[in-house]
């Protein structure tokens, strides 16, 4: 049985969570022998082709609908993940699911591979006022790490902010699929979305999908486009998170409740993927992001991406050409934004460049796991480091 484990699984959405679901989903397709392992959402029913295993939880406050699970509490869940016999466990987060992962990886003497996905220091000052405890809490994180049998990050850039953390080990670039990938001509998906959303074919339309937390910078997105109040666009955001109802009044202060869309979290996948194909411009400025899932999903529908120049998201992108950045500030966000939607050519070239470089397939993704994994198991049969 193959493992994979995360402190968060659908209904609760986000990148790691939905990377998660495709790893095993693919995986499931390949081989027929995988489970998830996460902490419960009350009222969650997994409706999949193969076990999902999940623990009692409580909500983590000020990060709704994140839960802090607690397996060894949990007398049934411990009872059934008992009696499964695992090959290989997968971890895609270094708290309670992970340490799960690794004790058990222990127990029955396989392999633990722990994927380092976020920047948990930016999630841990935000609410820790002690740097000291910050300090305490990042330790904890390298050392997870140092124990697994092979650390994976999805992009290259990824592994610098591991490294500044302090781990000191190999590291392992795989990356993310992505189930929006297609060679399908997009145009339908395109106009049902424009439909869908009442733009009109010429009005330029800005997107940007993810947490509506202030790490992300989604307010320098809004703050940009009250300059540009003398342009046609309309701006659509989609997601949850502590900074919404903020934003939404942000907007409203600036004149732009008219012309920026807050739809809330879209848990439809080909409603989401409508949005993107409708969208000319992804727009996510965000310095706290590592690897991004939603710059690939938007690549995969040709909507370039805006990114925060220097950024370890904007690593995948060449500006000018299959995507764009510019300074993490609202002039320059202002200044590039007009720029590009001046500019009908351009942003049709870096779409369509941006799907050929960007977006890759999960089933190519899942052919490639699966042969590491193998590689992995054989390895330490074989006792070699």
């Amino acid at each position: 049985m193959i493992g994979i484990f995360n402190d968060c699984y659908p209904p609760v959405i986000d990148g790691v969570s939905v990377t998660v679901q495709n790893y095993a989903r693919w995986l499931n397709r390949k081989c027929g022998d995988v489970c998830v392992v996460t902490p419960a959402v009350p009222g969650a029913k997994h409706d999949e082709d193969f076990p999902v295993y999940d623990y009692f939880s409580v909500p983590i406050p000020m990060r709704k609908p994140y839960r802090m699970g607690m397996p060894y509490v949990d007398l049934d869940f411990r009872s059934r993940i008992s009696r499964v016999g695992f090959s290989i466990v997968h971890a895609h987060s270094p708290f309670s699911s992970g340490r799960l992962a690794l004790r058990l990886a222990r127990q029955q003497k396989v392999p633990l591979v722990a994927t380092f996905h976020s920047k948990y220091r930016a999630d841990f000052e935000r609410v820790v006022p002690s740097k000291t405890i910050v300090d305490y809490l990042v330790k904890n994180i390298v050392d997870f790490y140092s124990q697994a049998d092979e650390v994976w990050v999805p992009q290259a850039g990824v592994a610098e902010t591991l490294r500044e953390y302090g781990y000191r080990g190999r590291v392992e670039v795989v990356d993310n699929g992505n189930d929006m990938a297609t060679a399908d001509d997009i145009t339908p998906l395109r106009n049902e979305g424009r439909a869908m959303l009442g733009v009109s074919a010429h009005e330029p339309m800005l997107l940007f999908v993810g947490q509506h937390i202030y790490e992300k910078n989604p307010h320098l997105i809004i703050r940009a486009l009250s300059r540009l109040r003398d342009r046609r666009w309309h701006m659509f955001f989609i997601g949850t998170g502590y900074a919404a109802e903020e934003l939404k009044q942000l907007a409203k202060s600036k004149g732009l409740d008219g012309r920026i869309t807050f739809m809330g979290q879209v848990a439809d996948r080909l409603l989401l993927k409508r949005c993107y194909a409708a969208a000319d411009l992804f727009v996510f400025p965000s310095l706290y992001d590592n690897a991004p899932l939603v710059v690939r999903e938007a690549a995969a529908m040709e909507t370039p991406a805006l990114l925060a120049a220097g950024s370890t998201a904007a690593s995948v992108v060449a500006d000018g050409m299959n995507g764009f950045t510019c300074r993490a500030d609202e002039h320059a966000l202002a200044d590039r934004l007009a720029a590009i939607m001046g500019d009908k050519a351009l942003l049709t070239a870096a779409g369509s460049n941006a799907r050929k470089t960007i977006a890759r397939p999960w089933s190519e993704i899942a052919d490639e796991v699966y042969d590491r994994y193998l590689h992995l198991i054989r390895r330490l049969k074989a006792g070699v480091a």
